[in-house]
């Protein structure tokens, strides 16, 4: 059997992590005295935390030490982060079919891990710490066939990697913007992914 790798991104595309960071981000301002709002950052989540500080207006000074406290505060709301709907199934759809699951992140890698652990997902590699187009190289290295996202900078990483883009509106993007993107394919969210799978591969008997 010929084997083959989907790619998935994490945060708003398997798992809906906006209370949590949100509450993250309000303990962090809070600590620091830095005027960012966990609210704002929940609604656009998708690029590295330094990025998003930055742009938020966090003094630049400032940013490296808040992503090292973010870190520290993080493990203490993972298990209040629950998987997007249709992602268990959309996992399973692919190992059913004997395909492989990459999950590649703009989160930090031990971060993300902690999320894989806490819902018991069997994933094949997570690569962490990947933004956008950076995302390609992993993409590349496990030859992945299709890469799964929620936001404009995943569907740049999947068309930098030369693989199917399928886009979820369950993040920040919507269609129109992940279509603009390169989105190939787009989906309300991972409860069409099993369909969706099954019409792109065919019956699980003559999958491979």
């Amino acid at each position: 059997m010929v084997t083959w790798t989907v790619g998935f991104d994490l945060d708003m595309t398997l798992i809906d992590s906006r209370p949590g960071v949100s509450r993250a981000i309000d303990l962090l301002a809070a600590e620091f005295d830095v005027p960012v709002r966990g609210a704002d950052f929940a609604e656009r989540l998708g690029p590295p935390l330094a990025m998003m500080l930055a742009e938020a207006g966090a003094p630049e000074e400032l940013v490296p030490a808040m992503v090292t406290r973010y870190r520290q505060l993080y493990p203490s709301i993972v298990s209040s982060i629950p998987a997007m709907p249709g992602a268990q199934d959309a996992l399973g759809a692919i190992e059913e079919r004997g395909g492989r699951v990459l999950v590649v992140t703009g989160k930090h890698g031990p971060l993300a891990q902690l999320h894989i652990d806490e819902l018991g997902w069997r994933i094949d590699r997570l690569a962490g710490d990947l933004w956008s187009a950076d995302k390609a190289t992993v993409l590349t290295q496990e030859r992945a066939s299709i890469y799964v996202g929620d936001h404009v900078g995943d569907m740049r990483g999947a068309r930098a990697a030369g693989v199917l883009a399928v886009g979820v509106t369950t993040g920040p993007c919507d269609a129109e913007e992940l279509r603009a993107a390169g989105a190939d394919v787009i989906l309300a969210d991972l409860t069409e992914f099993p369909q969706w799978l099954a019409e792109e591969l065919g019956p699980v008997a003559d999958a491979g």
